[in-house]
Parts: structure tokens; sequence; C-alpha cells
């Protein structure tokens, strides 16, 4: 696993960490638990930007996630909650 949250519950915004930050393109998926996307990041990480905040996610209803995350042919998936 490359990427470590900071936390499994979120509310308004995402913050995680990956290992053996590189120059590539980070790409981030967001379901609900019927597997529909719900938000969707990409960005081009830096050569030492380990920590990434994912904003803007206060408008996503309540309850239980899968975060994708993929960095070349590394991917990570991850059940997440979101509470008030």
């Amino acid at each position: 696993m490359f990427v470590k949250m900071k936390s499994p519950v979120f509310i308004d915004r995402l913050t995680f960490e990956v290992d053996h930050p590189q120059q590539c393109l980070l790409k981030a998926v967001l379901k609900d638990d019927t597997g529909i996307v719900c938000s969707a990041l990409e960005t081009e990480a830096a050569n030492d930007q380990q920590v990434f905040n994912w904003n803007g996610l206060s408008d996503l209803p309540y309850g239980v996630y899968t975060l994708e995350i993929s960095r070349g042919s590394d991917e990570t998936k991850m059940r997440l909650v979101k509470r008030v």
C-alpha cells in the first residue's frame, strides 16, 4: 500500500499521505456503497510532495464510501465513512 489515510472518517475533505513521493499523475475516485462514482481527483504530484488534501466533499451524503487511488501501476482501495 503506497497511501496512508490520516483518518478513515471524513466530513468535508480527505487527507492522505503517499510513501516514496515521486513526480507522477495521481488519480483518486470516491465511490458510494452502490459503486457509483461520487467524486474524482486527478493531480500531478511533485517529486517531494507527500501529503494531499482533497477538499470540496461537504456536499456528499453521509455514508460508507470506497476510495480508489492509483499512481502509475500502483493501486489501493480503502473503505471510508463520511459523517456529520
